[in-house]
């Protein structure tokens, strides 16, 4: 059984993919269960060289994974090579990580005992990933499971299985055979796959598919990054460049990334200048030059409808600049929604398309309010000069992540994750090592017993 693939700058037909079922499912998790003991036994020093000898490959094969990648997303050029590079950083940095990281409090903390904490694998982990990051967010997951010890299944999108196909094969080269394998497939398939004696999901998607995983998967650990809704709270004394770099931010893309800026909140002082700013800078990202189009026909219909739907007063498109032959692909311009109530649908609901809202409130304490006032809390920004003020508005802000003057600034180092129905759990840092291993405490008594000599 296979499923069309379109190009998505094209709209045209790209090629098949093939869609597992029950006997591909089966037999990925069971080659991922025979690869766990050899795999989980090396030592952290001996899966490092091989996760490294794994990112040297991806730099090396640094122009195939990008061809595969603009394929199945459309992205341009210098998106998909940053975020190459960064999926090759992801691997060196939890190779490293695993070796580094300290346990709990161990020594005599019981008299006559010596105790300590050993960190052990989950097991099998069963990775979902979408579809605007299908590199990314693959390493995002894969990365620290890996070095923890695990093996992994990964299930692709449906609409972008190339790149992970590819580091599947890379992945068998060095790592070994079964230890991360890619399993296409559609939404069954991701069902077959948390249904399976997988010991652990790991899920990035939306919230309703999120809830359906966590049903799913009963007991077992599950690690849920379910999108973002984030608000950008650009106060009258902020920096000059605030709003060329949320236009930059929220087109990224195309918008389609749960922490890109959606809603800017302003005072009402500053609401019409914040306005007019951010059309201009809105109006010179144009998609076809600067971003990419949105990924599939799914996605395309509920951003029109989305944008239909909202009773915005003023809806302010930049233009599109579409290479020839690319005029059927699904491109949309950069929006920018103004005069709108705070329950409009584009507000409250994640919209993941090249579109800013503009909200105002008459206080800061309003705008924080406003702020914090939809279910999705996974990454917010504040802008000012006054950096006091800003450091205390990105404490108060109900979020995962918050940037100062700044929006999408990540790093392997720094955690994200998400609060309330964005999800939880934690991507990225060393502590995303955590959420792939459990602890087991073990006590030995050094005392002689009673019948001891």
């Amino acid at each position: 059984m296979n499923s069309e693939l379109t190009d998505p700058r094209t709209g045209r037909l790209r090629g098949t993919a093939p869609v597992s079922r029950e006997p591909e499912v089966a037999a990925a998790v069971a080659a991922a269960r025979t690869a766990l003991d050899a795999w989980s036994a090396l030592t952290p020093k001996d899966r490092a060289r091989r996760l490294d000898r794994l990112a040297t490959l991806i730099e090396d094969s640094a122009a195939e994974y990008a061809v595969r990648e603009r394929a199945g997303t459309g992205k341009p050029d210098a998106e998909t090579a940053g975020e190459i590079e960064q999926v090759a950083d992801l691997f060196r940095f939890f190779a490293t990580a695993a070796r580094t990281r300290t346990a709990p409090a161990a020594g005599r903390l019981v008299t006559g005992h010596e105790s300590w904490v050993r960190w052990e694998p989950m097991g099998v982990v069963g990775v979902i990933v979408p579809w605007n990051y299908p590199l990314m967010m693959a390493a995002w997951r894969c990365a620290p499971a890996l070095a923890a010890g695990n093996t992994v299944v990964v299930k692709p999108a449906e609409t972008t299985p190339d790149t992970l196909e590819l580091l599947a094969e890379h992945a068998a080269r060095t790592l070994g055979e079964g230890v991360l394998q890619s399993l296409p497939g559609d939404r069954r398939t991701g069902r077959l796959l948390v249904g399976s004696p997988v010991d652990m999901v790991a899920f990035t998607g939306s919230g309703q598919a999120g809830l359906d995983v966590a049903a799913r998967a009963g007991t077992r650990r599950i690690s849920l990054e379910l999108g973002g809704n984030a608000p950008a709270v650009v106060l009258p004394d902020a920096p000059a460049d605030t709003y060329a770099s949320l236009a930059e931010a929220a087109t990224y893309n195309a918008g389609q990334s749960c922490a890109a800026p959606a809603r800017v909140i302003t005072l009402t002082e500053n609401y019409e200048e914040t306005v007019a700013r951010l059309t201009e800078a809105m109006g010179a990202r144009l998609a076809g030059r600067d971003f990419g189009p949105l990924n599939n026909v799914d996605q395309v219909a509920r951003y029109d409808s989305l944008v239909a739907s909202s009773s915005a007063k003023r809806q302010l498109a930049a233009d599109l600049a579409v290479p020839p032959g690319e005029e059927h692909g699904h491109w949309r311009a950069a929006l920018l929604l103004a005069d709108l109530p705070h329950d409009d649908p584009t507000v409250t609901e994640e919209v993941f398309g090249p579109l800013l809202t503009v909200q105002h409130a008459d206080s800061v304490e309003a705008a924080l309010s406003l702020a914090n006032g939809v279910p999705q809390a996974l990454a917010a920004s504040v802008w000012t000069t006054d950096l006091g003020t800003g450091l205390d508005l990105a404490a108060r802000l109900d979020a995962g992540e918050a940037w100062l003057n700044c929006h999408l600034v990540q790093t392997a180092e720094l955690p994200h994750g998400g609060r309330g129905s964005s999800g939880h759990g934690t991507d990225l840092s060393t502590l995303a090592l955590q959420e792939y291993q459990r602890p087991k405490t073990v006590t030995v008594r050094l005392t002689p017993g009673p019948c001891e000599s």
